[in-house]
């Protein structure tokens, strides 16, 4: 087939949806190519968390200590697969410098406000579809074992206040009292206020579903082979169903970004970020809330009347296989926090994992390339896919069509590691 259309978005992520949204909601026609079903790679299944709270980037002062205490450990918070790989290794170069308190100063005031104002989007997702996917605002509960774990953290909750977020730091009697249903051991915990939660697929679903179809045109199971070029710009695209043509050319593939980006010469600094998740139906207890166990780096999250659990963080390439040694790690650690949960029993075989597009300093990259100038980036939110996919998609529309962008751009730019 030779097809088409203003935009050609390669992604069927819940980035691409939503990039596909607000531009056919702008009148553009738009292909969006997917080389497996709409969101099936890292979308679906997720800890689904949207967190205005989560303004410290992954690349942040600390880390690198803690990494190398766990890397070694497969079962530990997170794990790197021992290689030789070039691209790892000035990945790896690139995070450690950018694991600075300057940088992270930089980056903070930057996630406040695109998760603040994405977050507010999802409510005219949930209007329009009256709430088909189960957005839900009670806040976040991050939970925390020890006293000291507890204080530390604490410097991060007045970090988030003073850019103002409403945060609560709560001891035992105060957990008690926010959420009665489960019995916690716990020194105590961070309450962010204005975090929710949904069915991320549920999510994906609803921004698919309630696509334009006279301006949109998704083809699944379509594998993009190569770029056809004029100059500094793309023609169009050859996929595993024939060319399709297009004036402007969005990148939303995720952690396969860097792959096709190098087809056209472009260098996209990306690692996968592996992560897992369980999903289990039949506990007894039944919290509200959603949570992240601290120190195991955990979430646990309602989703209808099962409940997720998800974590982990494995560097170990374009590497989708299962480690049950992973999966169990997580339901282990679920207990310590929630002593009447037996998660020993969850069955495993319910697993499944993602590959989180990670840039260095943890920021997404969103914005044009100059050595292409019809092509726009929007990929490498790492765990901040949900979160932020509303007004990436906003962002991406308005990028697109050439208008003021919402937020300023310098910081997103893919082409700031050249």
């Amino acid at each position: 087939m030779s097809e088409q259309s203003d935009v050609v978005i390669i992604g069927g992520g819940v980035i691409g949806l939503c990039a596909a949204h607000y531009l056919s909601a702008s009148g553009v026609t738009v292909t969006l190519l997917e080389s497996r079903k709409v969101g099936a790679a890292c979308s679906d299944k997720n800890a689904g968390l949207v967190v205005p709270s989560h303004i410290i980037p992954l690349a942040a002062p600390g880390v690198i200590k803690k990494g190398l205490q766990w890397m070694l450990r497969p079962d530990s918070p997170f794990y790197i697969r021992p290689r030789f790989n070039l691209e790892l290794l000035t990945w790896l170069w690139k995070f450690s410098r950018a694991c600075s308190h300057d940088q992270m100063r930089h980056s903070m005031p930057v996630l406040n406000e695109m998760l603040h104002a994405s977050s507010a989007l999802f409510d005219g997702f949930s209007t329009a579809s009256d709430n088909a996917f189960g957005l839900t605002r009670r806040g976040l509960l991050m939970l925390y074992k020890t006293e000291k774990a507890l204080q530390a953290e604490t410097r991060d909750a007045d970090a988030a206040r003073d850019l103002g977020q409403e945060v609560n730091v709560l001891r035992n009697s105060e957990l008690e009292a926010l959420e009665p249903n489960i019995r916690m051991s716990a020194a105590g915990g961070i309450h962010y206020v204005r975090d929710a939660h949904l069915d991320p697929e549920a999510f994906v679903r609803t921004v698919h579903t309630r696509l334009d179809k006279k301006l949109v045109r998704i083809e699944e199971r379509t594998e993009v082979h190569g770029f056809e070029s004029q100059g500094n710009h793309i023609s169009a695209v050859q996929t595993s169903h024939g060319r399709i043509a297009g004036k402007e050319f969005v990148l939303a593939a995720g952690a396969w970004s860097p792959v096709l980006s190098k087809a056209l010469g472009i260098k996209l600094p990306m690692q996968a970020g592996k992560g897992y998740s369980v999903t289990v139906s039949n506990l007894v207890e039944k919290p509200r809330l959603p949570f992240i166990l601290a120190e195991a780096k955990v979430a646990v999250t309602p989703i209808g009347e099962s409940f997720r659990f998800a974590g982990t963080m494995e560097l170990s390439g374009l590497n989708e296989h299962i480690s049950r040694r992973r999966v169990q790690a997580i339901l282990k650690a679920v207990p310590a926090y929630f002593p009447s949960l037996d998660t020993h029993k969850a069955e495993t075989r319910q697993a499944w994992t993602g590959l989180r597009p990670c840039t260095p300093d943890g920021l997404p990259y969103i914005g044009r390339f100059t050595r292409v100038k019809n092509l726009v980036a929007a990929t490498g939110h790492a765990m901040l896919g949900i979160s932020l996919a509303p007004f990436t998609g906003k962002l991406v529309s308005e990028i697109v069509q050439h208008k003021k962008p919402s937020v300023k751009l310098s910081p997103l730019s893919p082409e700031r590691f050249e």
